[in-house]
């Protein structure tokens, strides 16, 4: 598959629910509404609609929430869409999870195929995490980390930089994930849905974050280079990886290669931008598929040269109503 730029689009970010344990702040209002289950693809059908990616040559997928783990059946669907990894037909399976549920679930992940996870943690302070996440517990996550190392899995973290609040807390991170062996990503704040509040007070430019950095470690352009957003450096003392996400300071679009499912069967062929296709209906109206593969093939079509997400001239108001839970983080 190719997009009117000229882009394969390789990798799908599926969203199997926009439930989470979690109210993070910059994420979600604390009251926030999820969606009637009765609205979600079934496991089922996400299968089939991963399995037509996979035969028109999506070869890396990545499961997302929400917190994936919170699905219902969950493990007995990456059972099941590993039988493309077994086969050789994708290429990686992987998840992104904010570790609540990772002490439980980390050598059943390895078991059945998944090698790398994401873990979504934006503190080492227990205090500050339980703040930020409105309630949830440092030390649950902690332990699930420790379970995916035992178990085999390649960790990498994933911080948002947020002003004035864990800014200073981000070196710590370099380091600890140094000791650890992990990779770590940061990433500015996305303009994404209501959260009931100003983004514009949490927004903090990494190139600012990079320059406090270099007070503290070593940093060398990384040669280690992937289609997505992050762009990587490497850490002098500890030899690991440090990636950058920028959505809002500088924009990583030219060489993006997803697409985004939500777990409402909605194809979003940009995280910042709207325009989507609706595979549910496809799927559910056409046994042969006939019909999600136009879908497919307009949503390829449809997808932007790149993304309008903007914060610092609309006061801080999401670019966008949909939750980044919605989407898939």
């Amino acid at each position: 598959m190719q997009d009117s730029f000229g882009r394969p689009i390789t990798y799908l970010r599926v969203s199997v629910t926009d439930r989470c344990d979690f109210r993070c702040f910059y994420c979600m209002p604390e009251s926030m509404t999820f969606l009637p289950r009765s609205e979600l693809l079934s496991l089922e059908e996400l299968d089939q609609v991963c399995t037509r990616f996979i035969e028109r040559g999506v070869t890396k997928i990545r499961l997302t929430g929400g917190e994936p783990l919170l699905r219902r059946g969950i493990m007995g669907f990456i059972e099941k869409i590993s039988r493309h990894v077994q086969s050789g037909a994708l290429n990686e399976l992987t998840l992104t999870t904010n570790g609540s549920q990772l002490a439980k679930h980390a050598k059943d992940l390895k078991d059945l195929g998944v090698d790398r996870i994401n873990v979504s943690m934006d503190t080492l302070d227990a205090d500050k995490f339980s703040e930020i996440t409105r309630g949830g517990q440092l030390l649950h996550v902690l332990d699930g980390i420790e379970a995916a190392k035992i178990a085999g899995l390649k960790v990498k973290i994933n911080t948002v930089a947020l002003k004035s609040f864990n800014e200073h807390d981000l070196s710590s991170m370099v380091g600890w994930c140094g000791d650890q062996g992990f990779d770590l990503t940061l990433i500015e704040t996305m303009p994404l849905g209501d959260i009931g509040g100003d983004r514009a007070k949490d927004y903090l430019a990494l190139d600012d974050v990079r320059t406090a950095l270099e007070q503290d470690w070593t940093l060398a352009p990384s040669s280690h280079t992937t289609n997505g957003p992050a762009r990587y450096m490497d850490v002098g003392e500890t030899q690991q990886r440090l990636g950058f996400i920028t959505p809002l300071s500088d924009h990583f679009c030219d060489t993006c290669n997803r697409m985004r499912l939500t777990c409402t069967g909605t194809l979003y062929m940009c995280l910042g931008q709207d325009s989507s296709v609706n595979l549910r209906d496809a799927l559910r109206s056409d046994a042969s598929q006939g019909a999600l593969n136009a879908a497919m093939d307009q949503a390829l079509t449809l997808k932007p040269k790149g993304h309008d997400f903007e914060i610092s001239t609309n006061k801080g108001a999401p670019s966008l109503k949909r939750h980044m839970n919605v989407t898939g983080g």
